[in-house]
């Protein structure tokens, strides 16, 4: 139980081609985000498409899967944990990010939105 402690499983479609850059280390690091839509019938019977967006961040190999093979559109399965930090904005403010760091990527096929 204890590797359940910190674990995101999402399925859902790219919407854009990962964002990859190569440190100085030569490590790289691809950012890219994929929504997720559930859908339910509402009290008058509509059927509500509810979508939520995730902000996904891979490292080293994962990062290169995620570059030679995900583009805007296709549908993956994602495993990952949720990473919580802060930054200050160049007013100065404080922003608050969470992102799903991705351990494992599964191709899924779904649609092709290019």
């Amino acid at each position: 139980m204890y590797a359940l402690k910190n674990k995101v499983q999402l399925i859902g479609n790219l919407g854009n081609a990962p964002e990859v850059r190569t440190l100085e280390s030569g490590k790289k690091m691809a950012r890219f985000n994929v929504a997720t839509s559930e859908s339910y019938r509402n009290a008058k019977g509509e059927k509500i498409t509810e979508t939520q967006w995730h902000t996904l961040v891979a490292w080293g190999k994962v990062a290169e899967i995620a570059e030679k093979y995900l583009s805007k559109g296709k549908e993956v399965m994602i495993e990952g944990k949720l990473i919580n930090r802060s930054y200050n904005d160049k007013d100065g403010n404080k922003k608050y990010i969470t992102e799903v760091q991705v351990s494992e990527i599964l191709m899924l096929g779904g649609k092709d939105m290019n």
